[in-house]
């Protein structure tokens, strides 16, 4: 489905951001996030915080605030998960968080400002948090 369905000038819904189309083939299909409602979620609108504690008698660096709904993209939690381990050299896993239920990513080791500049040379406005 698409404008002016059905006569000649018919042309797929593109997105506002890439301008590849919404629903075409898998080649070339807008692969940017979205959230639930399909409303476009860019790395920049997200703010995510790299926190670090101590778990286990170890430090880990624990990454929340990406969004829960936006898919595919950046914000891919595993596909970000391991270019962050493998970036930093360091293993890592997905969690649900104590102080409320979404997914973190939990990095081994105090890495929590090289984390910060990584996703801030990605386009994300992550902040440190913590001390």
């Amino acid at each position: 489905m698409g404008l002016f369905d059905g006569t000649p000038l018919e042309r797929p819904i593109t997105c506002e951001h890439c301008r590849k189309p919404l629903d075409g083939a898998d080649g070339d299909r807008c692969l940017c996030p979205r959230d639930a409602a399909g409303v476009l979620r860019l790395p920049r609108d997200q703010h995510p915080r790299v926190r670090r504690e101590k778990r286990r008698g170890k430090w880990s660096t624990i990454i929340s605030g990406l969004d829960d709904a936006a898919s595919g993209g950046v914000t891919d939690r595993k596909a970000l998960l391991k270019t962050l381990r493998t970036t930093l050299g360091t293993g890592g896993g997905l969690a649900t968080t104590k102080d409320n239920d979404t997914d973190a990513l939990i990095l081994q080791g105090d890495h929590r400002d090289a984390v910060v500049k990584h996703l801030c040379e990605m386009g994300y406005s992550a902040k440190a948090a913590g001390g």
